[in-house]
């Protein structure tokens, strides 16, 4: 007896955000490529002066990922509301729901969202060996980059302090000469397509930018940040204002406009 032959489409069932309860929608996914698109938007809750928030949203919009942002203010204690603490016990942003599935750690929503929703694997690359340039300079910018800018500045912003120390605005210029150094000969932080890396590094780089942070001396660095803000999908709307408005605050207790 002859068998039929099989179907390259599956269907698979997308459960509704917690808080909400439509019928479940049915998602297409053809087996040689990426799924499509939900058709209820990822539940992202955040602050658009939080970097890796921004880093996130700008993985969304590369994805044609519709995100229903919910605003958290840090500040006035909102990440610690019961019902956010029941979906992230670390009470952190970024903080992404998809269905059912949860998930915190900036630099994972966007290797989750380029995988999950990206058109093919260029975002976040299937090679093993490219993958772990990205990933290593996603853990670069956690462990080294933003660290450092975060050594400099928080002190005087948010602990007290009234003058920030120069030794560690040392520290982040030595960040930053590594960076550029790794952008050396290629048009984005991993070759010359743009990757999650670039995403990441952007909202970073962008708030140092902001910040008053000279990077003149890093001609590479300043270059890339150049080709991010002219080619990056919404990045006036994910990601400039955000990193604006975050610098207004560094200046003014840096000192520095």
């Amino acid at each position: 007896m002859r068998r039929r032959r099989a179907t390259t489409l599956i269907t698979v069932a997308i459960e509704a955000p917690r808080e909400t309860t439509p019928p479940r929608l049915p998602l297409t996914m053809d087996l040689r490529g990426s799924p499509r698109l939900p058709k209820m938007p990822v539940d992202l809750y955040y602050m658009p002066l939080s970097a890796p928030c921004r880093s996130c949203m700008l993985t969304a919009k590369a994805v044609g990922v519709e995100l229903n942002l919910k605003l958290l203010d840090l500040m006035a204690g909102e990440q610690m509301k019961p019902e956010f603490v029941a979906i992230n016990p670390q009470h952190c942003v970024p903080t992404m729901v998809d269905g059912d599935f949860a998930l915190w750690e900036s630099r994972a929503i966007c290797s989750y969202l380029a995988t999950q929703y990206g058109k093919d694997s260029s975002l976040y690359p299937s090679d093993p060996k490219t993958r772990a340039l990205v990933d290593r300079l996603m853990y670069f910018d956690m462990g080294t980059l933003y660290f450092r800018f975060g050594e400099y500045v928080y002190p005087v912003m948010f602990r007290g302090e009234t003058k920030a120390n120069p030794e560690k605005l040392e520290k982040l210029h030595e960040a930053l000469g590594w960076l550029d150094g790794y952008l050396d000969g290629h048009e984005w932080a991993v070759g010359n397509s743009v990757t999650v890396a670039d995403f990441v590094l952007v909202a970073t780089v962008s708030t140092f930018e902001a910040a008053g942070i000279d990077l003149s001396k890093h001609k590479n660095v300043t270059a890339w940040l150049a080709r991010c803000k002219a080619n990056m999908a919404g990045y006036e709307e994910m990601n400039a204002k955000g990193a604006e408005d975050f610098g207004k605050m560094a200046r003014e207790k840096l000192g520095s406009s």
